[in-house]
């Protein structure tokens, strides 16, 4: 059995916190119980890279983070601590950037290149503009502009030609310089004179640039494309008569010829019209594509990581590091986008059969982890949407609707908004993909009589419908393997489909045929794998639609209650009651024990501390009905018009006003800071919800219309009556928010699974969505924390728990929290990691509002006691459920035996039930520990 981390503590490197700065907070993270750092992609990436998902090198360590000396002490302090590392990896994609030498090789060398093979590029585009050249829509404008404006310019250096746009280098192919350097060469050669020394080397160079497209020896043309590189530039730097040709000519390709000399910039555009590349308007990718991207981020550009060249390629650092277990394991983003997922996994796990592997994996409701894959689990996202479930109010998702569409008017439901906006999708990022997709479905189908009739209008058609209505990221059929799960989600999608579209009923039949490898009888090899190879390919392109359009588009329209809008969760899916929790963890136990547990990712959309808060809101339903009208009768007015709209609309204030209650810090400083970022995120959330505006066209006078309402809410003037509405509702919701959000760390780190810490979060987290969430830590005020809380525990543990419980506001109760908790799992180990699950049992009057399970292995048990879904019976002051408030309720103890209080020290003698007033005497939450009993000694 691999064995698991005991918990992991995510960390965002960039240029601001390199390798030093990660050493130096690693005493901290020791001290708190971290047991393994999880960090962020640390390999070359694009310059000022702020999260390392833009990889240019697999095989070298990132140099804005530090040097290979600075990581080997990094390494060497994590071996002194007894901290593992677990490492982010990116095998689906790299960034498209001249930092990119793979990438640049094979823009330079075309199909010569030994990295060729390397990248997701349809050399072969039917579209003749693209027929071996790969599209490159990065410009800003149409290219006819681009070029005309002069934006487009050539280069000269030591790299030899290149073509620049702003911050965008791409390199000429070798034998395309010849156009340059033979432009007026007689004129050239009459200036110097024929037996000039430059002017024959000059000549030994063309001849050499004619004679390397011939050479098929791989040394043997990077060895002469060097020596033209090298020669040429050496004659630029000694020759002033050549520097000054080379000089001039480049100045007539770039258009910088006196005007009335015709067209200016025909040899240019005649240049760039033969390389390996095709500069374009960046819109043309949503269109015409013939590359694979991420999602649809041009500048990110997917490898075929299927191909066992690339994978040796890219992953040798990685399995170097972890065959000198440097690397204790790794976290493989995006698992959905490769080509054959499962048959990678396979192959990373032959190389590394020792190491702890987790997928970035989103689960839909009832969906699973595919049972075959040799993996540990999830990144987690799956258990953050259980944990926040459990606090949210099952009870009030009715009334909760009635309030949401009383106030915006949104009729909706959330399944509509999504299809609206997989259409919108398609139509605007990924038509591009959906051609492609009906190309090479005509391809093979066309090889069967019953494909012949259906016309590529028809067959777009069905594509489109049969992705907008399909109910997972995606599946997983390939030519070795599929579950049963993903023929019914094909099977669901086409039963869908040909419901609201009966007009296509016979594309579809035969593409379900296509997707369930119906091959039938007599099909040769070659056939099934271009079948099969059509599948595949589709698998590719729900994920990043599905994403799109839910996570980064109608999660910021559905708004009935935003801590619902999560990565991995449900938003119709409103609380749960404990007895499906508890299912829930059952299985994670039997098939997933090793999984992790996170409640804050790079990716969240909001701080775990900020859900929380919502989740109190969930139990509210009356006092957020009275404080909406109170908003509306306040605000009516404020708004502006904006486009014969009003701005913010209903539905714009509703998230603004949970998104204010949710977000709005304590810390002073902080609050200081918060009306700039919120202003921030305001524009993101329009851009994203892509109602009012959207990022390829914004409409700034909305967006700016939105953050004048906002601030106007946030006036400290005296006139403004906002603060007397919304301080008593955010005072509650905060106070019963702190114990939520407690409860759920509380939770994550005892329940089975690997608990995930995101960066900082030990103290209150009200981060909004990425790169608010990416914000620095400040780990010396954290260290200072501990430090307090240590010595204070040690020397007067009654008073210091009375002050974490009088000023809960500052954050260390929580720190304490996960400090005390984080030292149980290494005291009880084995029990975390393989120990038995069973819910617990309450009796009186608020045995609803309390929950805990009890683990156990080999005579040692731990038991976690919380509160939940108390907010109304703490009253309008939101008071903390201690002491009296539990009156009359009692835990049944699974056996009677003593326990200890990992938090207060307090024992418990062993009875068969317990007061949760004693339990919840001193603090809100319990973690009850008991060792196995021993014989006693011989006399």
């Amino acid at each position: 059995m691999i064995a698991a981390p005991l918990s992991l503590y995510r960390l965002q490197l960039c240029p601001g916190f390199g390798f030093e700065q990660c050493r130096q907070a690693l005493p901290y993270l020791a001290g708190l119980g971290v047991s393994h750092i999880y960090a962020s992609p640390i390999f070359k990436a694009r310059p000022g890279s702020a999260h390392g998902y833009d990889v240019c090198d697999h095989q070298a360590l990132n140099p804005e983070l530090g040097t290979p000396e600075e990581f080997d002490r990094l390494m060497a302090e994590c071996r002194q601590l007894d901290i593992g590392w677990v490492q982010d990896i990116v095998p689906n994609h790299m960034a498209v950037s001249g930092d990119n030498g793979m990438l640049v090789d094979v823009l330079e060398n075309g199909e010569t290149s030994r990295y060729f093979n390397f990248f997701d590029i349809e050399w072969s585009h039917p579209y003749k503009s693209m027929a071996g050249r790969m599209l490159a829509p990065f410009l800003g404008v149409y290219y006819s502009q681009a070029l005309e404006n002069g934006e487009i310019q050539i280069r000269f250096d030591q790299e030899g030609f290149n073509v620049k746009y702003y911050d965008i280098r791409f390199p000429l192919r070798i034998d395309s310089y010849g156009k340059i350097l033979t432009h007026n060469l007689v004129a050239f050669r009459d200036r110097v004179g024929r037996d000039n020394p430059d002017y024959v080397k000059m000549l030994g160079v063309l001849y050499n640039i004619k004679s390397v497209t011939g050479e098929k020896r791989e040394s043997e043309h990077y060895t002469q494309i060097y020596f033209i590189k090298r020669l040429l530039f050496e004659m630029y730097q000694s020759s002033p008569p050549l520097r000054d040709f080379i000089d001039t000519n480049i100045r007539v390709f770039n258009g910088q010829a006196a005007p009335g000399e015709g067209d200016r910039f025909a040899l240019l555009d005649d240049l760039l019209s033969e390389q390996f590349f095709r500069l374009s308007f960046w819109k043309v990718a949503g269109e015409e594509i013939n590359y694979r991207r991420f999602f649809s981020i041009n500048d990110l550009i997917s490898l075929r990581i299927e191909d066992e060249a690339v994978f040796n390629h890219t992953h040798r650092l990685i399995l170097e590091r972890i065959h000198d277990q440097s690397f204790f394991g790794v976290r493989v983003d995006h698992i959905d986008g490769l080509y054959d997922p499962s048959f990678y996994l396979q192959r990373l796990r032959g190389q590394a059969p020792g190491a702890y592997i987790v997928v970035e994996k989103i689960l839909m409701a009832h969906e699973s982890l595919p049972a075959f894959w040799p993996v540990q689990g999830t990144t987690g996202y799956d258990f953050m949407a259980l944990a926040c479930n459990l606090f949210v109010h099952g009870g009030q998702g009715a009334a909760f609707q009635k309030i949401y569409s009383g106030f915006t008017g949104v009729k909706k439901s959330l399944g509509d908004i999504l299809t609206q906006k997989k259409r919108e999708i398609i139509r605007r990022h990924m038509a591009g993909d959906v051609d492609n997709l009906a190309r090479l479905f005509k391809t093979v189908s066309i090889m069967d009589r019953r494909g012949i009739d259906i016309t590529m209008v028809a067959l777009k058609q069905a594509i489109t419908e049969l992705l907008v209505q399909f109910p997972v990221y995606r599946t997983y059929i390939s030519h070795e393997e599929f579950r049963p799960a993903d023929l019914s989600y094909v099977r669901a999608a086409i039963r869908w489909t040909r419901r609201a579209n009966p007009d296509l009923n016979f594309e579809l039949s035969f593409l379900e045929r296509f997707l369930l490898l119906e091959f039938g009888e007599g099909m040769e090899a070659t056939a099934r794998r271009e079948w099969t190879h059509f599948v595949m390919r589709f698998q590719q392109v729900t994920g990043p639609l599905l994403a799109k359009a839910m996570e980064d588009s109608t999660f910021y329209v559905m708004n009935r209650l935003l801590c619902l809008n999560e990565v991995g969760a449900d938003p119709n899916r409103f609380g749960m009651a404990a007895e499906d929790w508890h299912d829930a963890i059952r299985k994670r136990v039997e098939h997933w024990p090793a999984t992790m547990n996170a409640t804050a990712t790079h990716d969240s959309k909001r701080g775990e501390d900020a859900r929380m808060r919502l989740a109190a809101l969930s139990e509210l339903p009356e006092e957020w009905a009275g404080a909406l009208t109170a908003f509306r009768k306040l605000c009516c007015g404020k708004h502006r018009r904006s486009e014969e709209q009003q701005s913010p609309d209903r539905n714009e204030q509703y998230f603004l006003f949970q998104t204010l209650l949710a977000n709005m810090p304590f810390d002073e400083e902080e609050l200081a800071t918060f009306p700039e970022r919120l202003r921030l995120y305001l524009v993101k959330a329009l851009r994203e919800a892509k109602e009012r505006s959207n990022w390829l066209s914004p409409d700034e006078a909305a967006e700016q219309a939105y953050c004048a309402f906002a601030d106007t809410l946030l006036d400290p003037g005296a006139r403004n009556r906002f603060p007397a509405i919304f301080q008593p509702l955010w005072n509650r919701i905060a106070r019963v928010g702190m114990v939520n959000s407690l409860s759920q760390a509380l939770l994550k780190i005892t329940a089975p699974g690997v608990p995930d810490f995101y960066q900082g979060c030990e103290l209150w987290n009200f981060s909004m969505v990425d790169p608010d969430n990416r914000r620095p830590v400040n780990y010396t005020l954290r260290q200072k924390i501990l430090k307090d809380m240590a010595g204070g525990f040690e020397s007067d543990r009654k008073k210091l728990l009375h002050q974490l419980v009088e000023h809960p506001e500052d954050g260390r109760i929580k720190l304490f929290l996960i400090w005390r908790s984080l030292h149980v799992r290494k005291d009880f180990a084995e029990l975390f990691r393989k120990g038995d699950y069973h819910p617990l049992n309450f009796d009186g009057v608020r045995r609803d509002m309390a929950f805990g399970f009890a683990r156990s292995l080999d005579g040692e048990s731990t038991l976690t006691v919380i509160p939940r879904l108390f907010a109304k019976a703490a009253g309008e002051e939101g008071s903390f459920p201690v002491g009296p408030f539990w009156e009359d309720t009692v835990l049944h103890l699974p056996e009677p035996r003593p326990f200890t209080d990992a938090f207060t020290g307090r024992e418990f003698p062993a009875e068969d039930v317990v007061y949760l007033k004693e339990i919840f005497r001193d603090l809100p939450f319990a973690l009850l520990t008991a060792r196995a009993d021993r014989p006693a000694a011989p006399e």
